[in-house]
Parts: structure tokens; sequence; C-alpha cells
């Protein structure tokens, strides 16, 4: 099977300006965003609750934990939020209109209803067929984010971390390689 198609910066802003012009456009945006900047997977977007997320003062949290069963796996792991992420997720938020109790974070078009795996994964497939990205899946974002990572020279157990893996050739698998990557090597010699 193949691999999911590894966005260009371009490319994000385009599934974000088709993003904006949808409905439901600050939680879409808020799940593109997630998966992009900090590689979670659509089941994991689907299993989030505020309290993973928010604190009980309302501010978002720096580092999400999931639990064994919001995971593939059945590992929990720690997913970091970068500041530009956070600021992103205090929008979302604050687009909800109300205190956040402790029901999902993603919300259906019923509020206080969930999203389950699948339709997140399908709501991707929608995004980009409507944003003319050929080839991406709901697991796009999460081989954005990584191969991203790597082309800015963060280490491969560094990115394993933040990916979630247990083993790095995992990890390897999620890069994928391009010609600036490639110029960008051989004038290290």
């Amino acid at each position: 099977m193949a691999q999911a198609k590894t966005l260009s910066d371009r490319e994000l802003k385009i599934v974000l300006s088709t993003v904006a012009q949808g409905r439901h456009a600050a939680r879409n945006r808020a799940m593109v965003l997630m998966s992009f900047w900090a590689g979670m997977r659509a089941g994991e977007l689907a299993a989030l609750r505020m309290s993973d997320v928010v604190v009980p003062d309302g501010t978002i949290k720096a580092e999400i934990r999931l639990e064994a069963d919001q995971t593939k796996g059945q590992r929990g792991r720690v997913v970091m939020l970068g500041d530009k992420l956070r600021k992103e997720m205090a929008v979302y938020l604050a687009s909800l209109g109300y205190p956040p109790d402790d029901g999902p974070f993603f919300y259906s078009q019923v509020m206080r209803s969930g999203l389950s795996a699948n339709t997140v994964a399908q709501l991707f497939l929608q995004i980009y067929e409507a944003a003319g990205v050929q080839g991406a899946s709901s697991h796009s974002g999460r081989r954005t984010f990584i191969t991203t990572l790597a082309n800015k020279g963060v280490g491969v157990r560094v990115l394993m971390a933040l990916a979630g893996h247990r083993h790095m050739s995992t990890t390897q698998r999620y890069i994928d390689l391009n010609d600036e990557m490639l110029k960008v090597a051989v004038n290290l010699v």
C-alpha cells in the first residue's frame, strides 16, 4: 500500500484556505493543524477529551498525555504542543462559545457528540479532495510533521519519541526524501 503524501507548505496553505471556507472551519482547522504540527493520528484526534488538552483555568496544555486506549498499539504516549499550535487550539476553544466540560475535544455536527476515527479520516479525505490535493490521507499530516522535522535536522531518536514509535525503522519509513534534502546533504561535504 502506498504511503500517504507529504504536503508542501504551499499545499498546506491551500488546505487551510479550503477549510476556512467550509462548514465547521474552526474545528477542521484545529484538527488539520494537530495532525501537521503535532503528528497526531485520526484515531487520536477522535479520542481527545477536553481534559486531555485544556487545564481547568481554560489554558491549553503544552503536552497531551494520551492513555493506551486513545492510541494505536495500546500504548500511551505524550504529544507535545508547540506555542504556535497552542495558540491555534485556544482560538478553536474560543470558537465553541461556552466553557468546556470534559466532553470530546472535537465535536460532530451534533454538539457534545464526538467524532469516530473513521469519520475523522473521511473528513480529511473530503478536505483534501476539495483542496485539490491528490494522494493525501488522514496520515499525511503525520508524515509531513515527521518529514519536516527531519528536514530541519531533528534527530531520528527525537522524531521517534514525538511520533510515539517503538522502533526507529518505523520512524525512518515516515521520512520522505526529496531533492532539497539530498542537495543539502551533498553540500555538507
